[in-house]
């Protein structure tokens, strides 16, 4: 092996992720002091191509970050005007009364937005403040100095071949070195996970918890539109098969936000998470709002869930994890967006003061201590048992124990405490043989699709040529392992049809990864029952591209 020889830049500080937390950081940065060198790193083709929330988002975060933010065209132009919250039946619905819900619940002053335009709306006030921004830029490995403390990434290497030998045309990339490097990746972040694991930052914490989140934008008969209005549901189709809910927002343009989502913590290896988004689009509710209508887009991410229990040490020599790299989701809000934007602000506040007293490559204790007592901690802290609730006592339970405490904790106590989570979902996954296969009705083609015709509406595309970025510990596990015991659960919970068993004559079966089809959720990485899935980055600017997302 000889050494790669890349080109070296260094800058004040490193961001990798462009979503809501790394430039928040970024522009914050640049508000303190327009001198200090900053960039931000992503792996999309460009800004917002990755981005995939639901979202309504409260604007708490933008209102400290960039209080003239309505003044500077910011992408925030729905207000919510409704909210209905129903508990859904096979045939009908049961509206919960608002007056019901705790007051953390109220919708009151937030905004449905895209989240991928106001990321790219972000990153315009970032580059006018001076940030540099390099978008197709995905970071593949983490640089450490000579006493194991992070200084830098590894950006843009392009042109390996499928065995990971040097092609042609490789490009070996740069190293960016910082002063600090902060990663705002997302869930489930390659170089966060590793970081994660090499200083035990999550030890003596809970497990983090996941869900999937499912995404169509749908436009629809202006007769059935209603902008402004949030439409939430829990019970069917799930039922006792898992644990979920269903998001449905009116936004500009006669078009509505229809998302999905399963708590990745369910036990039957037969559950199908994207069949059970299609099959809720057939609720008599749902079809007939969306009857006449057309889906114009699709996508699906991870969703960081475990709460103010799961954080891990959000610090280490030289490095920062900001936003759902810690997991900072309000799960019962289905909100954390703004935690992001402040977890970016926070920490580029402790960057900020450790440069100017001459630091460099420590701990920025003042960020982790900023999260756990400011804004974030206590948003998370007073719905914190809501998430552990459901999934230990089921929906029943979650309702009526989690309203209470979500209710008592807003004067400032718990009758619960904090309680714990167990086990990883990984680990949550029982075997065949004490579940049966589920049955999905086939999808009509005109209100629910298939797999694969719904990836095309992602607009995901991968450089055939390049090494598979979903590997493989052992490459006999998923057949002689995942198979007979859980009847290899890669081909159910991939909402983008990525993995399958294929039979052959004489040659039996084979597990068959189709990368080309990846969206980035990475459920594989979080839910394989083996844990014999990494998700890695691949090269930059390859996979989805997703519009208004």
């Amino acid at each position: 092996m000889y050494e790669i020889e890349r080109e070296t830049m260094e800058y004040d500080v490193v961001i990798v992720g462009a979503g809501p937390a790394g430039l928040s950081a970024a522009i914050r940065l640049k508000q303190l002091d327009a001198g200090l060198g900053v960039v931000v790193l992503e792996k999309g083709a460009e800004v917002g191509a990755h981005i995939l929330s639901g979202a309504v988002l409260d604007p708490s975060g933008l209102d400290v970050l960039l209080p003239c933010w309505k003044d500077k065209g910011a992408p925030l132009r729905t207000h919510v005007t409704k909210d209905n919250f129903f508990i859904l039946g096979a045939a009908g619905k049961l509206r919960i009364p608002n007056w019901f819900m705790p007051p953390l619940m109220n919708n009151h002053g937030n905004y449905i937005v895209s989240m991928g335009n106001v990321c790219r709306w972000m990153a315009e006030q970032a580059e006018e403040l001076g940030v540099e921004i390099f978008p197709g830029m995905a970071c593949s490995e983490i640089v450490y100095d000579n006493n194991g403390a992070v200084k830098g990434v590894v950006a843009g290497e392009f042109g390996k071949n499928p065995d990971g030998t040097h092609g042609p045309a490789y490009e070996p990339g740069m190293v960016l070195h910082g002063k600090y490097v902060f990663l705002g990746e997302g869930v489930r972040g390659s170089l966060a996970k590793e970081v994660i694991a090499k200083y035990g930052l999550a030890v003596g914490k809970e497990p983090q918890k996941y869900g999937i989140g499912m995404k169509e934008i749908w436009e629809i008969d202006p007769a059935k539109h209603n902008e402004g209005t949030v439409t939430h549901t829990i019970g069917w189709p799930l039922g006792g098969n898992a644990d979920g809910g269903s998001f449905v927002y009116h936004i500009e343009k006669n078009q509505v936000y229809v998302g999905f989502v399963v708590h990745l913590n369910y036990k039957n290896p037969y559950l199908f998470p994207y069949m059970e988004f299609q099959r809720f689009k057939h609720h008599p509710m749902m079809a007939d709002l969306l009857k006449g209508g057309k889906r114009v887009a699709y996508g699906a991410r991870a969703i960081s869930e475990g709460g103010y229990q799961s954080m891990p040490k959000m610090i280490a020599p030289g490095v920062a994890l900001l936003g759902c790299s810690v997991g900072m989701v309000n799960v019962p809000r289905i909100k954390g967006n703004h935690n992001a934007m402040l977890s970016g602000k926070a920490a580029a506040e402790a960057a900020f003061a450790a440069i100017q007293e001459g630091r460099s490559a420590d701990e920025l204790s003042a960020y982790e201590t900023q999260v756990r007592e400011g804004a974030i901690g206590q948003d998370l802290k007073r719905v914190r048992n809501v998430k552990p609730m459901w999934s230990k006592y089921g929906l029943g339970a979650s309702l009526v124990g989690g309203g209470l405490d979500m209710w008592t904790n807003t004067l400032g106590f718990s009758l619960f405490g904090t309680l714990a989570h167990g086990k990883t979902d990984a680990e949550a996954t029982e075997t065949v043989y004490y579940h049966k296969p589920i049955d999905y009705p086939k999808p009509d083609g005109t209100l629910s699709f298939d797999r694969l015709t719904n990836v095309s509406f992602s607009m995901t595309n991968h450089e055939e040529s390049q090494p598979a970025h979903l590997r493989l510990a052992d490459l006999m596990t998923p057949i002689s392992v995942n198979l007979p015991k859980y009847a290899e659960p890669a081909q159910r919970y991939c909402p983008a049809g990525v993995y399958e068993v294929v039979s052959e004559k004489d040659k039996g079966d084979r597990f068959v990864i189709n990368f080309q089809n990846c969206v980035h959720c990475k459920v594989c990485d979080i839910k394989d029952p083996s844990q014999n899935i990494t998700w890695v980055t691949p090269q930059g600017g390859d996979g989805p591209n997703y519009p208004n997302m």
